[in-house]
């Protein structure tokens, strides 16, 4: 008999390899651990930023707020261990840029961190101590020029206040003759800017402010002339102040330089000795331009101070540094408001400690 033909019976099929995915349905925790990690799941450090924090300890978190002129670049020391790294020359070369993105300028910046390292390479130095170092080389070179508006026996004493565009001088003008009506002396303001009414009007508005009078003349009216007019009419009033005012100008503008030097010669005629007071009112804003704006104002006419505007707002302010440095003007006030009382005397010490956000400040 023939043999029976074998019946084939097919042979189960294997099941399937489970897919990442269905596991990850079933069993999420065990899906993620065998999943390919295609992604460090550690991220990676970030770039520190320069600044004392940065370079000896850990860095605060984003959330944290950070105070003082300088403070979202030194940052705040936060709970983590005081750690020491030494004064080297790397670090040096970190502090310099942080002092020149501060406004301060190359030169300024190096004689700072000269001075910080003298005596003290190689020495490992916490963040406080640093920010202690900087704070005292700063109020050195801060320390010769932080003098009040020097008052004389001469009546009226002239205070001539000049300064670019917008750079703060008619409010300065109120806020000085409040100052100087609250310590009892009798002031007269000129209001010199005769080009533009809307100078006028606002120069009236702090004089009402001031409770001081405001001398005015037609608009086109050459301001030599208001000038001499105001030293007249403050003369025969028996006035302790008479502070003049100037229209803005630029720098680099040859024609109005002339035109305030204008001033000063016709001024000098009705007195020899005036002005007494020639006030730089400088924004903080503008950074490094202000040094030629001293140099240029200084050569017309005859600088004696300065007045430090708009310190209150995003202005990093290392550039008066810089001015005290290169120049040596006395700093008379800085403006740290709009209020008529925001003027504040100038104190090296403060100033330095806000600059570097020292604890304490």
């Amino acid at each position: 008999e023939p043999e029976p033909e074998p019946i084939n019976v097919p042979e189960p099929e294997p099941e399937p390899t489970p897919r990442p995915t269905d596991v990850a349905m079933e069993t999420p925790a065990a899906a993620v651990e065998d999943l390919p990690q295609a992604v460090n799941p550690e991220p990676a450090p970030m770039a520190a930023v320069v600044n004392p924090a940065a370079l000896v300890e850990t860095a605060p978190a984003p959330d944290q707020p950070k105070k003082g002129l300088l403070g979202r670049l030194l940052g705040r020391r936060d709970a983590a261990p005081v750690m020491r790294r030494e004064l080297d020359d790397d670090m040096l070369e970190q502090l310099e840029e942080l002092l020149i993105a501060a406004d301060m300028g190359v030169d300024t910046a190096l004689r700072v961190t000269a001075n910080m390292a003298e005596g003290r390479m190689g020495k490992k130095l916490s963040v406080q101590e640093i920010k202690e170092l900087m704070a005292q080389e700063i109020a050195r070179i801060m320390d010769p020029v932080a003098k009040p508006l020097p008052l004389y026996p001469q009546k009226p004493q002239v205070v001539l206040v000049v300064g670019v565009n917008g750079s703060g001088k008619t409010t300065t003008i109120g806020k000085l003759a409040s100052q100087f009506r609250a310590a009892g002396k009798s002031v007269v303001i000129a209001a010199g800017d005769t080009f533009r009414a809307a100078a006028v009007e606002q120069l009236q508005v702090w004089g009402e402010r001031a409770g001081v009078p405001v001398l005015t003349a037609p608009e086109g009216t050459d301001p030599a002339s208001l000038a001499f007019d105001a030293m007249t009419k403050a003369q025969a009033d028996g006035a302790d102040l008479l502070m003049i005012d100037t229209a803005g100008r630029l720098q680099n503008r040859g024609d109005l330089m002339e035109e305030l030097a204008k001033i000063v010669r016709v001024i000098r005629k009705k007195d020899e000795s005036a002005p007494h007071n020639t006030l730089l009112v400088l924004d903080a804003t503008t950074g490094q331009n202000a040094l030629a704006q001293v140099k240029v104002f200084q050569e017309v006419s005859d600088v004696s101070g300065l007045v430090m505007t708009k310190l209150d707002g995003t202005a990093k302010g290392g550039v008066l540094v810089a001015l005290a440095d290169k120049f040596g003007l006395p700093i008379h006030a800085i403006g740290v408001g709009e209020q008529i009382d925001d003027l504040s005397p100038f104190d090296p010490e403060e100033f330095a400690a806000a600059l570097t956000n020292l604890e304490g400040s």
